[in-house]
């Protein structure tokens, strides 16, 4: 597939776009993200964003100083995990890395085609914006991340189903790990490490108006208002569609890759054929402060536990 140019402020400056599947992800290509960007190629690079969902680089071996600065172009920052922390003297950057210790589906006696699919951080009560994650030492082969377009996964469903999920609302709940505990930068902005909201299962993105299926399966917990099993059968159904294969996109990372993605309409699965693996391998990981979900009946989310992230964050609610 030929590469779309989009100029940016200057004609010395062309962004180059290359979709990677029909949905879901492009790779950019003609900019350098050790330096600063113009206001050109900001506005190209957020227009890729809002049509592709997930933006990748490739050959970007930026400097933890050179992703803090990439990313605050495109917003305010969190610290870099409410629970497990953040990279000494870099509090907006967390790692990620094969050897933490993987606590979030640990012990699931029952794995379903959906297990590990996730939108991060949905118990808050403003979600992030987006994530922008780096390679750095990357495994010869495994590892891959794959994502899903949720607006599509939305589209995609019948129109009988598409009306009554628009008026329903979901809660999610995140607790730490047993022994977790948040971290003091984290904790000076969210009250408690338990993090639980009601969002509508259809959030309306702020920019675009388009409808996206907000299910998280990681921490989606019931359906308000359903009976338990009615609950269960809809979320099961709608989680298995979501993650359906023409609807997501592949990555094969590289040292120096970047993966940019609009947390607001994608879901995300960490690999975990690493596990298996005698490489090592390193990420890191910066986040933008998200705003407040809203349904298409206008009704937004609404904080059950926690307060939301970030300074800015704080005045959405009012």
């Amino acid at each position: 597939m030929n590469a779309a140019v989009i100029a940016g402020e200057t004609a010395e400056a062309p962004i180059e776009i290359t979709p990677l599947s029909a949905h879901t992800g492009a790779q950019i290509g003609g900019v350098d993200l050790t330096r600063p960007l113009s206001p050109g190629q900001i506005r190209a690079i957020r227009a890729a964003l809002l049509e592709w969902r997930v933006l990748f680089f490739r050959e970007q071996f930026l400097s933890h100083e050179q992703h803090v600065a990439f990313s605050a172009q495109f917003g305010e920052l969190t610290v870099g995990h409410p629970v497990f922390g953040h990279v000494d003297g870099h509090p907006e950057i967390y790692s990620i890395s094969k050897f933490r210790k993987a606590t979030r589906f640990e012990g699931q006696a029952l794995l379903r085609p959906w297990t590990g699919w996730h939108t991060d951080v949905t118990a808050a009560v403003n979600p992030p914006h987006a994530s922008i994650l780096r390679g750095v030492t990357i495994p010869p082969f495994g590892g891959d991340t794959q994502w899903t377009n949720l607006v599509v996964a939305y589209e995609k469903l019948s129109a009988p189903l598409r009306a009554f999920v628009d008026g329903l609302r979901g809660v999610h709940r995140f607790a730490p790990p047993q022994g977790a505990s948040a971290t003091q930068s984290f904790s000076k902005a969210v009250d408690t490490t338990t993090l639980a909201s009601e969002h509508p299962l259809v959030r309306v993105h702020p920019d675009t108006g388009e409808r996206a299926l907000y299910v998280s399966p990681g921490f989606l917990k019931h359906i308000v208002g359903l009976a338990p099993r009615e609950s269960q059968v809809l979320l099961e159904l709608l989680w298995e569609h979501l993650v359906r294969p023409e609807f997501t996109v592949r990555f094969k990372w590289e040292p120096g890759s970047v993966a940019f993605w609009d947390n607001r309409t994608t879901a995300h699965l960490a690999p975990t054929d690493i596990f298996d693996l005698d490489f090592d391998r390193q990420l890191y990981r910066t986040t933008l402060v998200g705003d407040v979900p809203v349904g298409p009946d206008g009704g937004k989310s609404v904080a059950l536990e926690g307060s939301p992230v970030g300074v800015a964050a704080a005045t959405a609610l009012n």
